[in-house]
C-alpha cells in the first residue's frame, strides 16, 4: 500500500544521529535498480531485497534473466517486479516511474546503474557511439534521479521507513578519475556523472536527500569477459590492482546496501571507490 504522504523534508529535520534499526536496515523501503538484469546490478538489486527492500529490478533487454533476478528477491519474502524501459528515453523512464508507484507506493532507493560501452579509438569514433554511451550512462542518471528527487519531494521524510527522504546512488566508475584511451566516450560519462552527483547532493541535501556515488574498478561481470576470462588476461589485469584480486558484483553490492542504509546517514555527496586500490596508481609503486 502507498505510504502515507509527509510533508517534505526542512532543514528543521532532526539533527542528531540516528537511531540505527533493530531490523534489516532497509526493511520497508522501496528501491529502483537499473540494468538489474545482469552483472552488478543485479547483485544490487538481490542484495537490497535481501536487506529487507521490495525491488524494481529495470532492464532493457533479457526478459528471461530479469525474471530470475526478481525470483531470487522474492524469495527472500519480499516483493519484486520487472520493469523493462531505456533509462535514455525520457517517456519511457516517466512511464517506469509510474508503473513503481502504482505497485509500491513510492520510492525510498535509487541505484541508477544501467551503462554500456561502445569503445573505438577516438579518430574512428562515430557520433553515435559517442551519443549511446552519453545518452544512456549520463543522461539516464539524469532522468532516474529527476524522477526520484521529485517523489522524494513530494513525500518528504517518513521516519518509520528512513531518516532521510530518499537515497540515490550513481553507479559510476574509477574511470571518473583515470583516463582511459581508447574508451574516450565511456570515461567522459562517467567523469559527467562524478559531477552530477556532486552537483545534485549539493542541491538536495537540505531537503534531507542524500546522494553518493559508487565507483567499481576491475569487477568479474559479462561487460569485460575479455580482461580476466584467461590466466594470462587476470595476470595483466592483476598488474593494476594492488590488492592482487578481480573485484565480484557481490563487493559493490555490499557497498550499495550501506549506503542506502541509514548506517551511512552522513554520507553526503561522496564517491566510494570499490577497487581494490586501483586508484593507488600501481605503477608508481616503485617509483613510476
Amino acid at each position: 500500500m502507498p505510504t502515507t504522504p509527509a510533508k517534505p523534508a526542512t532543514t528543521t529535520a532532526a539533527t542528531t544521529a540516528p537511531q540505527l534499526p533493530a531490523h534489516p536496515v532497509l526493511a520497508g523501503q522501496k528501491a529502483l535498480v537499473t540494468g538489474a538484469n545482469s552483472g552488478i546490478g543485479r547483485a544490487v538489486a538481490i542484495a537490497l531485497g535481501a536487506a529487507g527492500a521490495d525491488v524494481a529490478v529495470n532492464y532493457v533487454v533479457g526478459d528471461a534473466e530479469a525474471q530470475e533476478v526478481v525470483g531470487e528477491i522474492r524469495a527472500k519474502g519480499v516483493r519484486a517486479i520487472a520493469l523493462k524501459a531505456d533509462v535514455s528515453d525520457e517517456a519511457a523512464v516517466e512511464a517506469m516511474y509510474a508503473q513503481m508507484l502504482r505497485e509500491f507506493g513510492t520510492i525510498d532507493v535509487l541505484v541508477a546503474n544501467a551503462g554500456l560501452q561502445r569503445d573505438s579509438a577516438f579518430h574512428q569514433m562515430t557520433v553515435a557511439q559517442w551519443n549511446t554511451v552519453l545518452n544512456v550512462n549520463l543522461t539516464g542518471q539524469f532522468l532516474c534521479a529527476r524522477a526520484a528527487v521529485r517523489e522524494f519531494l513530494r513525500r518528504g521524510i517518513v521516519p518509520s521507513v528512513s531518516c532521510s527522504a530518499g537515497k540515490i546512488i550513481c553507479m559510476s566508475s574509477v574511470h571518473q578519475t583515470i583516463p582511459w584511451a581508447g574508451h574516450a566516450n565511456y570515461a567522459t560519462s562517467k567523469g559527467g556523472v562524478k559531477l552530477l552527483m556532486e552537483s545534485l547532493a549539493q542541491e538536495v541535501a537540505p531537503q534531507r536527500i542524500r546522494v553518493n556515488g559508487i565507483a567499481p574498478g576491475a569487477i568479474r561481470t559479462p561487460i569485460n569477459t575479455s580482461a580476466w576470462d584467461t590466466k594470462e588476461a587476470y595476470d595483466r589485469l592483476m598488474t593494476l590492482v594492488p590488492y592482487g584480486r578481480i573485484g565480484e558484483p557481490e563487493d559493490i553490492a555490499r557497498a550499495a546496501v550501506w549506503l542506502a542504509s541509514d548506517h551511512s546517514d552522513y554520507v553526503v555527496g561522496t564517491t566510494l571507490y570499490v577497487d581494490g586500490g586501483m586508484t593507488l596508481y600501481p605503477g608508481f609503486a616503485t617509483g613510476g
